[in-house]
């Protein structure tokens, strides 16, 4: 059965937002799970099947950050007008501020549904900070997936992806090549490799998740929360290693 897609409004504007689709009852079993992976390995088309699958609701901090930017004056929380302020400069979002956006949306955490949380935490700070929340609101965290994939695997999924330059369609060289080489199917527009899609620059990018997110492996790691899942092949064969991975999660 298919999971009906709603707005996320609590997750995204806070305040006294409520979804359009909230869950009516718990599942027999609300999974609370933590998505690890570097760009590339497919993190969000694991969300997406997750949440078809399980009913747990895709929490992005990514997704909070656009939404911060399209929302109008007032309606914005107070971390997202402060994180809003970082982005214009062109700085890194600091631990504070993410941590202060999260707990403006602690209904999410205990929604009856469950959760998947997607680009939070991203370092040992935030992940002790989480713990310690997670801890006062008395909700337990089944399990962080970390999708695993070599390096020259991730640079060929990314210095693949070609961009249109008018509708912003992505396509891929050679898992979604457009039907006329370098021209957009939707409008015709010119299709272009974004600077950051370069191989050269997928390498630094990778380096520095490596560096960064080694600890929070590691920190996972000696709390019997990692579940390590290989991210090759198809989208499906992947999505079928997760779940062969919770049932595992279920069992110990």
């Amino acid at each position: 059965m298919t999971a009906i897609k709603n707005d996320r409004a609590a997750w995204l504007k806070a305040g006294n937002a409520t979804c359009s689709h909230p869950p009516l009852r718990a599942p027999a079993k609300a999974w609370r799970l933590i998505l690890l992976g570097a760009p590339g390995v497919g993190k969000g088309t694991q969300a997406d099947l997750l949440h078809e699958r399980l009913g747990a609701c895709h929490l992005s901090t990514g997704d909070v950050f656009r939404a911060a930017k399209t929302l109008p004056d007032g309606q914005r929380s107070p971390a997202m007008d402060c994180a809003l302020d970082f982005m214009r400069r062109g700085d890194l979002v600091p631990d504070q501020t993410v941590l202060d956006m999260v707990s403006e949306r602690l209904r999410c955490l205990h929604c009856c549904g469950g959760f998947l949380l997607d680009g939070f935490p991203r370092t040992v700070v935030q992940a002790e900070a989480l713990e310690k929340l997670m801890q006062r609101e008395e909700v337990a965290m089944t399990a962080v997936l970390n999708y695993e994939l070599p390096m020259e695997e991730i640079v060929a999924r990314i210095s693949g992806r070609r961009t249109c330059s008018q509708c912003k369609a992505v396509y891929h060289v050679v898992s979604r090549p457009s039907r006329t080489e370098g021209v957009c199917d939707s409008c015709g527009g010119k299709l272009f490799q974004r600077e950051d899609d370069r191989p050269e620059s997928v390498r630094v990018r990778m380096a520095a998740y490596e560096k960064s997110t080694r600890p929070l492996i590691k920190f996972y790691q000696e709390r019997g929360l990692l579940v390590p899942i290989i991210a090759g092949g198809t989208p499906e064969e992947t999505f079928q290693r997760t779940l062969v991975a919770l049932n595992g999660v279920l069992t110990d």
